[in-house]
């Protein structure tokens, strides 16, 4: 078993928590200087402290804090070269961290669908262990990528779930709009959405063929589809996932600054 230790119980680092206790093959100390956070996810793990230095005790040392105070915990964490620190701190990079810590630093974007083990998340570091992206590996789908395409990455699977909520919440709305039960329009709406994306995963057919076979001639899906395809909602989300990738970038500026 990888002891595992998950500094900052909030969304995202109870997400992260409940989705290793899925597993059941790792232990799991969540440390938060708020008793109220720990007491949230204590039936998910194996400890819960206030203490950074029983934190810095696991193998893999996940450090799930604001960006801005990110630093300042890590030094105080005393890490040796044996350990890996993962960070999730938009806009701190790896270089930035590796400076206050001997351990291996990877730098993490994930998102809250940890929780049920259908993470997106992309990793970049230098040293990437196996035992780090097989524990990444039990709360979803992890992709390597260059550090210097964090902020991208941050926008479009960091921020991305978001941007799904809302078009996800489009869809529900019509149908209700339409006479559909409120709760059975979500069902309906959800359970499209996450049919659709294991079929992207799934198929080796491009999303233009998967529409393509959705939508047969003078078909109601073509009709929808030509409103799709005459409106600017290409345009709308990519500005959404370029203000999510600027964002990131800025707040890097900062904490280059500091």
């Amino acid at each position: 078993m990888v002891h595992v230790s998950v500094i900052g119980c909030g969304n995202m680092g109870s997400a992260l928590i409940r989705g290793l206790a899925r597993t059941g093959t790792h232990t799991v100390t969540a440390c938060d200087v708020d008793p109220q956070a720990l007491d949230s996810v204590t039936e998910f793990c194996s400890n819960t402290t206030t203490d950074l230095e029983t934190a810095a005790e696991a193998e893999i040392v996940f450090v799930v804090v604001k960006p801005d105070i990110t630093g300042t915990v890590v030094e105080d964490l005393d890490l040796s070269a044996e350990q890996t620190l993962v960070s999730i701190a938009a806009g701190v990079s790896t270089d930035v961290l590796e400076a206050r810590t001997d351990a291996a630093v990877v730098r993490l974007m994930p998102n809250l669908a940890a929780e049920s083990g259908t993470m997106a998340g992309a990793i970049s570091g230098t040293e990437i262990g196996e035992d780090v992206t097989s524990v990444l590996e039990d709360v979803g789908i992890v992709v390597e990528i260059h550090e210097e395409q964090m902020d991208v990455a941050t926008a479009v699977n960091g921020s991305g779930p978001a941007f799904v909520f809302y078009l996800l919440n489009a869809v529900k709305q019509a149908g209700i709009s339409s006479g559909l039960d409120p709760e059975k329009a979500e069902i309906l709406a959800a359970q499209t959405f996450k049919g659709a994306a294991e079929t992207v995963l799934r198929d080796e057919r491009t999303t233009d063929e998967l529409i393509d076979a959705v939508c047969s001639p003078k078909g109601t899906t073509i009709e929808g589809m030509n409103v799709l395809r005459n409106s600017s909602v290409e345009e709308t989300v990519a500005e959404a996932v370029a203000a999510a990738e600027e964002r990131s970038s800025e707040l890097a500026a900062e904490v280059a600054n500091e």
